[in-house]
């Protein structure tokens, strides 16, 4: 199969033909009709926290090509699926939970020894798989995954009806946030984001107003919005410095939600956070009932999230299109279409 290797920081990603996977018996092995380029994938590799030979994708939809002989009469062969990119023990407390990615033993795919999506075939275990009903096109479907870690961030949000919200950053997990944020009936949605397309995506997907903070005072202009300051900020960016615009724009005893990953140290001012009463969350993930409902919310139409859907490529122009992702661009989800010539 073809298949885009790491070939370590600073070079480009090498399509190079390698051998077909094989189910073990708990997998079944997928063709990769979609697969999602993440911004983790750029900042592991940025960073070099997987080494050369990797091949990256946990973002994917496809079609069940073979199955292992523990998952026969599960799953059959031609379904049309996704699936949560882990491999955890199943045993533990947090995958009793259903918190797969918080196990202490599990690995994600397209991450170092587990091979990702951005190939023709991958392996996935058959219990992690999710079926895509006939209303979710493989495009949507390749992006359930990160829709899934947005969904879950704002069920850690504990939104109600009149809650006051601002979204820190409309990349895809930004616009995600507003996607499912909105859909808890709110009637102030505001997203904080410096580009002009991101910010028209954003008013697409659910966001009420948005602000350029390069041109605007953050916590001044939301108050004009709103009558008064964010009951929940979602930090969905990742850069130093944002967690404590978040907990200096809150209001008191408000809520901070972490969705953005930062790979670098942080410092913020803990004062804020005592002399405001602030709750802070992270949010790593998600859960198979995420996964869910998120493809009920798209296959019933509450939930279409092609507006985030920037293009679509084949493996000839990915590896200068995964670059050129390190620089700022309008560009918000690009899919992988292995088949593309």
């Amino acid at each position: 199969m073809k298949a885009a290797i790491v070939q370590g920081v600073g070079r480009l990603l090498a399509i190079e033909t390698i051998v077909d996977p094989r189910p073990k018996a708990d997998q079944v092995i997928l063709q990769v009709a979609r697969a999602g380029i993440c911004g983790s994938d750029l900042h592991v590799t940025e960073h070099g926290f997987v080494p050369v030979g990797t091949i990256l994708g946990h973002e994917f939809a496809g079609t069940i090509l073979e199955i292992g002989d523990d998952v026969r009469g599960h799953w059959k062969i031609g379904d049309r699926v996704t699936a949560l990119p882990v491999l955890p023990c199943s045993n533990c407390d947090y995958c009793d939970e259903g918190l797969h990615a918080l196990c202490e033993t599990n690995r994600f795919l397209g991450i170092a020894d587990v091979p990702g999506a951005y190939a023709e075939y991958v392996a996935v275990r058959g219990g992690m798989l999710q079926r895509l009903p006939s209303g979710v096109s493989f495009e949507t479907g390749a992006m359930v995954e990160p829709l899934a870690v947005s969904y879950h961030a704002v069920e850690r949000g504990n939104l109600k009806r009149g809650t006051k919200v601002l979204v820190v950053g409309a990349g895809p997990i930004g616009l995600a946030v507003a996607l499912f944020a909105r859909l808890k009936g709110l009637k102030t949605l505001v997203v904080s984001e410096t580009s002009p397309e991101r910010r028209r995506r954003a008013l697409e997907l659910g966001a009420t107003h948005v602000i350029d903070p390069k041109m605007e005072n953050l916590a001044e202009r939301f108050t004009q919005i709103a009558g008064g300051p964010p009951d929940v900020v979602f930090e969905c960016v990742g850069v130093p410095g944002l967690l404590q615009q978040a907990m200096d724009v809150v209001r008191k005893r408000g809520r901070v939600v972490v969705a953005g990953v930062c790979f670098e140290p942080d410092t913020l001012s803990p004062v804020t956070g005592i002399m405001k009463e602030i709750d802070i969350g992270f949010s790593m993930c998600y859960t198979p009932g995420d996964f869910e409902a998120v493809i009920d919310a798209i296959a019933t139409g509450r939930a279409d999230p092609q507006p985030m859907l920037s293009e679509i490529i084949g493996f000839a122009d990915l590896p200068e299109r995964f670059e050129a992702l390190r620089t700022p661009s309008t560009q918000c989800k690009i899919l992988i279409d292995p088949a593309m010539t």
